[in-house]
């Protein structure tokens, strides 16, 4: 048995319906859902800040080496931390899709106490990389 059976199991045992938005599973879920896209959101960031870093120390090395040419260097670490940093906000995205239906089912009334506990992102993660490195404005305006 897993350990979120085990933990939903427990809820409903102790006389408590799992599903209750009262409930401490539930509760407990959504602080876990919650803790699971401030992360992401803070992956995000540090990609902005390292890249930040990164490249200033490659044009910092370039301009004491007097080479200009040099400064296509600068050009690797952005383009990881862009790819890194969509990986990121594409996770969060479908964390706060995971999120959003959690508590959509919750409020209909619809919520299986199989569905505690269950963490996993919504949605096919390409598809929120694409969404992510086309239109959101935290990306390409960061990175160009």
């Amino acid at each position: 048995m897993g350990r979120s059976d085990k933990a939903a199991r427990e809820v409903f045992m102790a006389g408590n319906s799992p599903t209750d938005p009262q409930s401490a599973a539930v509760q407990h879920h959504l602080t876990m859902m919650q803790g699971i896209i401030t992360r992401m959101a803070e992956n995000s960031r540090s990609c902005k800040l390292w890249c930040v870093t990164l490249v200033a120390a490659v044009l910092v090395l370039v301009a004491r080496t007097e080479q200009p040419h040099y400064a296509l260097l600068a050009l690797l670490p952005a383009g990881m931390f862009l790819i890194l940093d969509t990986y990121y906000l594409a996770l969060e995205r479908a964390f706060r899709l995971s999120y959003n239906a959690f508590v959509r089912k919750l409020h209909s009334g619809e919520l299986q106490p199989s569905d505690l506990y269950d963490l996993a992102p919504t949605g096919f993660i390409p598809r929120h990389f694409c969404w992510a490195f086309g239109k959101s404005f935290s990306i390409l305006p960061f990175y160009l």
